[in-house]
């Protein structure tokens, strides 16, 4: 797909369920179960961590079990070399918990979506400058959803949230976020598949509150 194309399927996927799942340390045998649960909860944006062992590995088979309307993309991307290997893997969207001009750069080369993470004003501007799609305001939960309410003031693009989110205050993200990355709170290295089904039905029903 071109990039329009990839912004509107990730903007679908927002709109589904503005929730990106950040799979830190799952395996490959892991994911066509993981994908299934997370398509049942509408939750249709995979983040795979390139400090997951066998990342890009997950990544190409995430893409191969993906439900329509699904999309992966990689975290923790730390180089214009790392953007090259996602995009040959098959990821659609490259997310940082920096600013990184050169990767920013590199992913829009290469028609992916670009979605930096940021902390300070300088830093959004920087990114933006750059050509990034969406701002990561990272981490997040420790500061709360008034300091990106702020940000919002003068930047344009707009911001996910991620770093301690969950369901019990995911809601005031979303006041002013597109979306929220969530790791720990829905997926972790050895969750039992239940845990995650339970964890995944507790966000949607937090979102469709």
């Amino acid at each position: 797909m071109d990039v329009m194309e990839l912004k509107n399927s990730f903007e679908a996927g927002l709109k589904a369920c503005p929730v990106v799942a950040i799979l830190r340390g799952i395996t490959v045998e892991e994911i066509p179960a993981v994908c299934a649960i997370l398509a049942e909860n509408k939750i249709n944006l995979l983040e795979i961590p390139l400090n997951t062992p066998n990342a890009l590995a997950c990544i190409t088979k995430a893409c191969e079990c993906a439900a329509p309307g699904q999309l992966v993309g990689a975290g923790t991307v730390l180089s214009a070399e790392a953007v090259d290997q996602v995009q040959a893997a098959g990821g659609k969207f490259i997310i940082s918990p920096n600013t990184n001009s050169d990767v920013i750069k590199r992913t829009k080369e290469l028609n992916m979506l670009s979605i930096p993470g940021c902390f300070t004003a300088t830093e959004c501007f920087t990114a933006q400058a750059a050509g990034a799609d969406y701002l990561k305001l990272f981490p997040a939960g420790s500061i709360g959803a008034g300091y990106i309410k702020d940000l919002k003031a003068v930047v344009k693009l707009p911001f996910m949230a991620v770093g301690g989110v969950n369901a019990e205050n995911m809601q005031s993200f979303l006041k002013c976020c597109c979306g929220v990355g969530v790791g720990g709170a829905l997926y972790k290295a050895g969750k039992p598949l239940d845990d995650i089904r339970r964890d995944a039905e507790a966000l949607l029903k937090a979102i469709q509150a």
